[in-house]
């Protein structure tokens, strides 16, 4: 008897820590941990380098020390209230400040299956990498001060509204709004702030009439390919689980990608008469921006038609505002991200359909039953996040220049690069 009662009493001390064990998935936790690590890779290094090689030699560390500082930056503004205010309760606008500081984040707090830090982590790569696009719109011109105030303003003003909008329970989700792994939270916000802080830093000296060719093209295809590995973590991640949607994600992501550089290359060859190595890895990047909404709700033959589609819509996008509007958005950020952002996102409402056969994706949003709906919806999205983010974007380039006294740097200090002028320092001794 008093084994048996032992025994029992052993079992009670046993099960609260059996129960406590079966609510953490050690699966799906491994997975993120991979994942949050593959986002970050893709700033640092992998956007870095992407950028970096295709500034001027005078200009390289200017790219590097902005994407590393940004990285910074978004951090502990995420820390301190942009986690908060993105994914705390709140409404359907904002979050609330229930979580500021992490304060209610402890290594015991959860979200779903895994660790709330680690959820807040993943989710901090994506703030990361967002502003760190836009550097590519104002590359070589202009000053570190402001490119570090109007980051911090435009995190807070932009990317945490939207982001809560659309992935914190917000309006948009509320309304059936599907963007899998960020086509309006990351990739449209930086495309059209992109071309909004281009428009109004103006065009780098001398172009379009001097060429400006990238300076190292070794640099930018292995930043490319740090991209394309890291976004398996960007996209598949977002499933939040080591599960079938994370293995679909990551398979119509490469498929997508491999798409998008043949199509992108194969114009290039058509229109110019060479594929060049910057076209295919200009089209694979086009490719993976475009699929990232629709990543979780599309099949291959989908994401085939999705990565095909960006390499030819993004390419003239870039021919059209570089050559035509004359617009010097100096690394295409808003033709490859913003367009194709755009363009993946109002994909979603047609591919996500079951009733396409070999092209079928996986259903519609709660409450929606056709694809004329869920375009309907996604369309309603990008076009708020649109027409917000450029608003918010010009008041916050306008509220940085009265704080810095300018954004730009004046012409001599352009023209002898920012790399001596801002950091002292250049990126090449020889």
């Amino acid at each position: 008897m008093k084994t048996c009662l032992r025994a029992l009493c052993l079992l009670g001390l046993v099960l609260p820590a059996v129960a406590t064990a079966d609510e953490l998935n050690s699966g799906n936790t491994a997975w993120i941990l991979t994942s949050t690590a593959l986002v970050l890779f893709m700033t640092l290094p992998g956007l870095a380098l992407f950028y970096g090689g295709l500034v001027r030699t005078k200009n390289i560390l200017s790219v590097l020390m902005q994407c590393f500082a940004i990285a910074c930056v978004a951090s502990l503004v995420w820390l301190f209230v942009g986690y908060s205010l993105a994914f705390g309760e709140g409404n359907l606008i904002i979050g609330d400040m229930s979580k500021a500081f992490f304060a209610v984040v402890g290594k015991d707090s959860m979200s779903g299956d895994i660790p709330e830090p680690l959820f807040a982590m993943f989710q901090m790569t994506f703030v990361i990498i967002t502003p760190a696009l836009i550097v590519g719109a104002f590359a070589e011109r202009m000053k570190f001060s402001s490119v570090l105030i109007f980051s911090l303003f435009w995190i807070l003003a932009v990317y945490v509204p939207v982001c809560h909008w659309v992935w914190g329970g917000g309006w948009l989700a509320q309304m059936g709004v599907l963007d899998f792994a960020g086509g309006t939270v990351v990739h449209i916000t930086a495309g059209v702030a992109a071309l909004v802080v281009a428009l109004m830093i103006g065009n780098r000296k001398g172009f379009p009439e001097t060429a400006m060719p990238p300076h190292n093209m070794t640099m930018t295809v292995t930043g490319a390919g740090m991209l394309w590995v890291g976004w398996f973590g960007f996209n598949a991640g977002s499933a939040l689980a080591a599960n079938g949607d994370a293995a679909m994600a990551m398979l119509v992501t490469h498929i997508s990608a491999a798409a998008g550089a043949l199509a992108w290359m194969s114009m290039e060859w058509s229109k110019f008469g060479k594929p060049s190595v910057l076209g295919i890895v200009t089209g694979m990047v086009a490719g993976l921006g475009t699929i990232t909404p629709a990543s979780g709700f599309v099949g291959p033959m989908g994401a085939l038609v999705i990565g095909l589609t960006a390499g030819v819509v993004c390419f003239y996008a870039t021919q059209f505002i570089k050559r035509k509007l004359v617009i010097d958005d100096s690394l295409d950020v808003f033709p490859v991200h913003g367009v194709g952002g755009i363009l993946g996102t109002l994909a979603v409402g047609v591919f996500s359909s079951t009733q396409l056969g070999v092209f079928s994706g996986f259903g519609f949003a709660e409450g929606i039953e056709s694809i004329g709906e869920q375009l309907g919806a996604q369309a309603i999205g990008v076009v708020v996040t649109a027409l917000y983010t450029a608003v918010v974007t010009y008041l916050l380039v306008k509220l940085t220049g009265l704080l810095t006294g300018g954004i730009r740097v004046d012409t001599d200090e352009e023209t002898q690069g920012l790399d001596i002028v801002l950091h002292e320092e250049s990126g090449y001794k020889y």
